[in-house]
């Protein structure tokens, strides 16, 4: 077997990654960093409040197989499995990698078509299983034939996951996919659950109380209403996780969130996307506002399979339509960048503008609507205050242009639905991540093979999956430029606002993602936990 000389460690992480950058997102209140906020201290208390549209919606429980808003629920998997890698950054946002967290370290073979992890000795299962090569194995089999949407794109060689030895496994694929390790912290094969446990209990019971080897173990958990944890106290990591209890407690929205924040009913609230709200935490002063740097910009699905947008004529009349400029400082002051393509400003790969990008012209966008006879839309978005201000402003827009518009709205798991009966004609939707080929990423949006893409271009699927498989990080660079202009070039799906949501915590609490900058790896930012910490009361 060819081997790169790649070998990797927890300290050399970052010269794989190569490209990472920071910053972006808008201002907030600054961040204490750890010499400021003192020493953590162990002990206490914490209540998260989850958005119910999003990241506080589980109505299939957490168990990272069968749930089918894993994607959403990184906060809570990760609470309760750890991780076998995650998303780590300076304080600033600045220099964001992949760590080996319960994996110890990987090793890249025969240019990218093999990986082998090795699994840190000693690690258990809250119910003392080892968590060894062969329950890794289990969860990677069950993780890939899985219906969640946060389960791996990896490219698996028949009998491709194997057990070397009882500490390392050996995934094949049947081409090089160099990005397999960014992509750990935002898919399912990241949370690895105890094969003792599910077999016990059954799936049904599992997906209720769950059984990790992360920070904290199950106390309760009430679908898409409270999940109460405690600490785990077989932790790996010696002193770890700070706090006693951890609550995640599902909320309406951001305007209740910030009530109970101010109110005391909770100490932390992640995802605000509310504008007035957001400029009124900073303001105030009551609070740490973090905003995160962006990685996922807004994108105008369009489904080039069905309906109006096989004709590419319908598909340049939404792009000559669409003005996000006038979106971005009218609605929001300028606090998102706009972006052409499918990376924000926190992520890697980003650039600012696309060669030939189609712009707005309305007058254009009307002579193509009467070249078509006429052209009606349905526009969906998921049920956030940021998804349905720009979806409104798109409307419209485009019935300035000519084009009928009707709207509708969804919380994640019927919009998951409605996407996979393809029942769609046009989605407003984030697309891209911190790594392109990871998580909601560019294929997740335009791959063939992805029930949540409205693109099936075979030339597109090879741009990505050439990106996806170079070690160079020049050559991803240069790849993912040539995707971003195809795809503009192709009228295939607009690009908008570079969002990102921002975490509110009240006096006392501290920790990285959540009073510090982790660029997001889905739409919210991963917050690691475990290092979480409250103050005393004085």
């Amino acid at each position: 077997m060819r081997r790169l000389r790649l070998r990797y460690s927890a300290a050399l992480v970052a010269a794989l990654i190569g490209v990472a950058a920071c910053g972006g997102g808008g201002g907030g209140a600054p961040a204490p960093d750890a010499a400021a906020a003192g020493p953590p201290q162990r002990g206490g208390e914490l209540t998260v409040l989850e958005d119910v549209a999003f990241a506080g919606g589980w109505p299939t429980g957490l168990d990272p197989a069968t749930s089918t808003t894993g994607g959403a629920n990184v906060s809570q998997m990760s609470a309760i499995y750890g991780g076998l890698f995650r998303l780590a950054a300076d304080d600033d946002g600045s220099n964001a990698r992949v760590e080996p967290n319960q994996a110890e370290s990987y090793e890249l073979l025969d240019d990218g078509r093999t990986v082998q992890l090795k699994i840190r000795p000693g690690i258990a299962f809250s119910d003392g299983t080892p968590m060894d090569a062969e329950a890794v194995a289990f969860n990677f089999t069950r993780a890939v034939n899985s219906t969640c949407t946060c389960n791996p794109r990896w490219p698996l060689a028949e009998n491709g996951i194997t057990v070397v030895d009882p500490q390392t496994i050996r995934l094949t694929f049947t081409r090089p996919f160099a990005a397999v390790i960014n992509s750990f912290p935002v898919s399912n094969t990241n949370w690895i659950v105890s094969p003792t446990a599910l077999q016990q209990q059954g799936e049904e019971q599992f997906k209720i109380t769950p059984v990790g080897a992360g920070p904290f173990t199950v106390v309760s958990n009430q679908l898409s209403s409270e999940l109460v944890l405690e600490r785990n106290p077989t932790y790996f990591k010696e002193g770890l996780p700070y706090l006693d209890k951890l609550t995640f407690q599902s909320i309406g929205g951001d305007q209740p969130a910030y009530q109970a924040l101010l109110a005391g009913q909770a100490q932390a609230y992640e995802g605000l996307s509310t504008t007035p709200l957001l400029e009124a935490a900073q303001q105030q002063g009551r609070m740490t506002v973090t905003v995160q740097p962006p990685t996922s910009p807004y994108v105008i699905q369009l489904n080039t399979k069905d309906g109006p947008f096989v004709d590419p004529r319908a598909r340049e009349a939404i792009y000559a339509a669409t003005d996000f400029e006038a979106i971005a400082q009218g609605l929001f002051r300028g606090l998102y960048p706009v972006s052409q393509t499918f990376t924000g400003p926190g992520g890697l790969f980003h650039q600012e503008k696309v060669e030939g990008y189609q712009g707005h012209d309305v007058e254009r966008a009307k002579q193509l609507v009467a070249e078509l006879g006429g052209l009606t839309v349905n526009l969906g978005t998921l049920r956030a205050y940021v998804a349905q201000q720009v979806m409104t402003a798109l409307q419209t827009q485009w019935q300035e242009a000519g084009i009928t518009v009707t709207t509708e709205t969804y919380e994640l798991s019927t919009l998951v639905q409605q996407f996979n009966s393809n029942q769609w004609q046009a989605m407003l939707q984030t697309a891209g991540a911190w790594d392109p080929a990871s998580g909601v990423g560019v294929a997740f949006r335009f791959s063939s093979t992805s029930p949540f893409s409205g693109v099936a271009d075979p030339a597109l699927d090879q741009m990505l999956n050439d990106a996806a498989a170079t070690v160079d990080q020049a050559e991803r660079a240069r790849l993912y430029t040539e995707a971003g202009k195809y795809i503009s070039d192709n009228a295939y799906a607009p690009f908008g606002l570079a969002f990102a949501a921002a975490n509110l915590a009240t006096e006392g609490v501290h920790g990285p993602g959540l009073t510090t900058k982790i660029p997001p790896i889905v739409v919210n930012a991963g917050i690691l936990w475990d290092e979480v910490w409250r103050a005393a009361p004085q």
